[in-house]
């Protein structure tokens, strides 16, 4: 596939794009701090530009998700609407509550994905009726082997698995966390259904496309927006299957395999990490800045 262009700043390309699909998390930053040059690229884009929709694969819904960004100084001058993974979930979540007990995995934090709906969530393996997972229970010392026992008896009851966040991993300040997707590909290894409520699946991009229609106040076409992402499974893939250019920040997560022994992105591994997805990327960049 063609090797993306290496892009040094978003000015160079904005005028190109009337609308932005922005990661968060290791984008405009690391779960610690924000990433000023980031969030100035945005400020500008959203001031010359058009709106700018952050799209996170965070299980917290819009609300909290809002909350967090102001508590690491990124406020609403950087960004036109916030869609969330856990406001795809939500939905789901609705749907199945009916069904019975639900087997809820993830941190005390998450729970606020649960306010105001009608859950039962007293389900065990053996009990439940289907799985809501926003994370390792634990995600600072946790490891998949903890979780095979209980996964292998939920699987053999094939209940359904809904994943509230489809990253495998994510980079919290200098550390790399497990993530609900490296939960939900090993329950999916032992056979159990997985519901996929972020990116690269559909559902929240529909949700995107949605808000920016109402922002913008009329259809925007995709050859129009421009997506930005750190996340190769996640962002490049979702934006590849949804016909959009992407800017891949590829020594975030990827660093290790996209960068040279300086730290410097590598045109022939960058290319390597994409063709072995096969995936592709517009532009490339190290880091989002203006």
């Amino acid at each position: 596939m063609t090797s993306p262009t290496l892009l040094n700043g978003l000015a160079k390309v904005a005028g190109d794009y009337d609308a932005v699909f922005c990661d968060i998390w290791g984008v405009i930053h690391n779960g610690r701090q924000h990433f000023p040059p980031a969030y100035e690229a945005l400020k500008r884009f959203k001031a010359e530009h058009g709106p700018v929709i952050l799209i996170s694969n965070s299980p917290r819904p819009q609300a909290d998700l809002i909350s967090q960004l102001a508590s690491l100084g990124i406020f609403d001058e950087g960004f036109s609407d916030v869609i969330s993974s856990g406001d795809a979930t939500r939905e789901y979540l609705r749907q199945f509550a009916p069904r019975g007990p639900c087997w809820r995995i993830g941190p005390p934090r998450d729970d606020v994905l649960y306010k105001g709906i009608d859950l039962d969530l007293s389900g065990k393996p053996e009990t439940a009726t289907f799985i809501s997972c926003t994370g390792p229970f634990d995600d600072e010392n946790d490891t998949l082997e903890q979780y095979q026992h209980a996964f292998t008896i939920a699987a053999q009851r094939k209940i359904v698995m809904i994943c509230a966040n489809p990253d495998k991993v994510v980079q919290r300040g200098d550390r790399i966390i497990m993530c609900a997707g490296s939960l939900a590909d090993l329950y999916a290894s032992l056979g159990g259904p997985v519901i996929m409520a972020g990116k690269p699946y559909p559902p929240i991009y529909d949700l995107c496309y949605a808000s920016l229609e109402k922002l913008a106040g009329k259809s925007i076409a995709k050859t129009r927006i421009l997506a930005i992402g750190d996340g190769l499974p996640t962002d490049v893939l979702g934006a590849n299957a949804q016909g959009l250019d992407l800017v891949f920040i590829a020594a975030g997560i990827h660093a290790m395999e996209a960068t040279d022994d300086s730290g410097k992105l590598d045109p022939l591994r960058l290319k390597s990490l994409l063709d072995i997805q096969m995936a592709h990327a517009r532009y490339v960049a190290d880091a989002l800045r203006w």
